[in-house]
């Protein structure tokens, strides 16, 4: 799963949250802030983890800042050890 987040979700602890409560869900994956001022949210897992994960991430108090999620569903790659904050630097 892809989920790109819109709204002003830099800056106030959004990527640190995600990695804060994947901890708690069988999912791997990385989630960074793009140069455009969008976050983007990468994970792999069982779509029930997934589906249930996204609703934290909102119900963690980020859904104020979050003016659009678009979400991409794909096969996993398999690619994620554990779930990091990453950045393009």
């Amino acid at each position: 799963m892809t989920v790109i987040y819109s709204g002003r979700v830099q800056g106030v602890g959004f990527r640190y949250a995600c990695k804060k409560l994947a901890a708690g869900f069988t999912l791997s994956g990385t989630v960074l802030n793009l140069p455009d001022g969008r976050v983007q949210l990468v994970a792999e897992g069982a779509r029930e983890e997934l589906t249930a994960f996204r609703l934290a991430i909102r119900n963690e108090g980020l859904a104020g800042f979050i003016r659009d999620e678009l979400v991409n569903w794909d096969s996993a790659q398999n690619k994620f050890s554990g779930f990091e904050i990453i950045s393009l630097e």
